[in-house]
């Protein structure tokens, strides 16, 4: 530590036997007394010795309330201009780590309940598939059903670990709309067989957007009209410069539509009818948001809604 010190307070020391060398030369070249110079100097040293055991005294309690974290004090030692913008600094540092620890330990926690969801929304078709086996009564479509509901939330799962590592890889090309939309509807036809669910596709959109990102939200669209669409139903899917999802199902609640895209949010209708995730809605809306897209959603109780997404 007094190795330390001496580095701290060198240019000090180094200017206090710089000047007792200019004064020795002095005295030497005038030929004063040299006892006036030995007198001096043992003032000026015994002054110099004292200041610095003060010093030394000052400077271990500094290192004493570093080394202990005291930085909150208010009689904190470090109070010097230089010190008090290290404290500044130090505390918005600690207060940045802080919010970022928060920030990761809400994460983690979410990702636990998502993998808790997850295992049980996967339950549901499995279990399914393994009362079929169990009855021996295996119908391929029932299977193709239960297998496209695994698939959907495998992927869907994949996508939201994907957002939180930062892991985007868009890849902008000229894209047919119609052509994206009609290949979600065929990956889904046995769905809308199976609740005999007319669908209606009319227009084109011609856009440059990132085929693989955006095939994946208008899945989330056209997945959620079918979950909230009753059996004899209709969706009906517009473009026109612009995308438009409209079904017969449900509908939304007005209350719940503010905060339809908020992570994890289910409304009323996830909940009574146990198909939500709250996920899907809102990462729709995020890679809507980096493509540069808007996404609006209006909705009437038992009459159906509508989804626009627009430039």
């Amino acid at each position: 530590m007094i190795k330390d010190f001496l580095k701290e307070y060198f240019a000090w020391y180094a200017l206090y036997f710089l000047l007792v060398i200019t004064f020795l030369i002095t005295f030497f070249l005038y030929h004063l007394p040299f006892s006036y110079f030995i007198t001096s100097l043992l003032f000026t040293g015994t002054i110099t010795i004292l200041v610095s055991i003060w010093q030394f005294y000052l400077y271990y309690q500094k290192r004493q309330e570093l080394a202990a974290n005291l930085l909150l004090g208010k009689d904190s030692l470090l109070n010097s201009p230089l010190e008090k913008a290290f404290l500044a600094h130090y505390h918005n540092l600690e207060k940045e780590q802080l919010q970022e620890l928060s920030y990761y330990l809400e994460r983690e926690k979410n990702l636990q309940n998502l993998v808790k969801m997850w295992s049980h929304q996967m339950k549901v078709p499995l279990s399914a598939i393994s009362l079929m086996t169990q009855t021996n009564q295996l119908n391929p479509q029932d299977i193709d059903r239960q297998l496209l509901s695994l698939d959907n939330y495998v992927d869907t799962l994949i996508t939201y670990l994907k957002f939180h590592h930062h892991k985007t890889d868009f890849r902008f090309e000229r894209i047919h709309l119609k052509e994206v939309v009609v290949e979600i509807v065929k990956k889904y036809r046995l769905l809308f067989l199976h609740k005999g669910i007319d669908i209606e596709i009319s227009g084109d959109w011609v856009l440059k957007s990132d085929h693989k990102w955006l095939s994946f939200a208008i899945t989330q669209l056209i997945d959620n009209a079918l979950k909230y669409t009753k059996k004899g139903g209709k969706i009906t899917i517009r473009m026109a410069n612009s995308l438009v999802v409209e079904d017969t199902g449900i509908g939304i609640l007005k209350e719940d539509i503010p905060r339809l895209f908020e992570e994890g949010f289910t409304g009323y209708n996830g909940r009574e009818y146990q198909k939500a995730t709250g996920l899907g809605l809102y990462m729709t809306k995020r890679i809507l948001d980096d493509l540069g897209l808007t996404i609006s959603i209006t909705s009437d109780l038992d009459q159906g809604t509508t989804v626009v997404i627009k430039n």
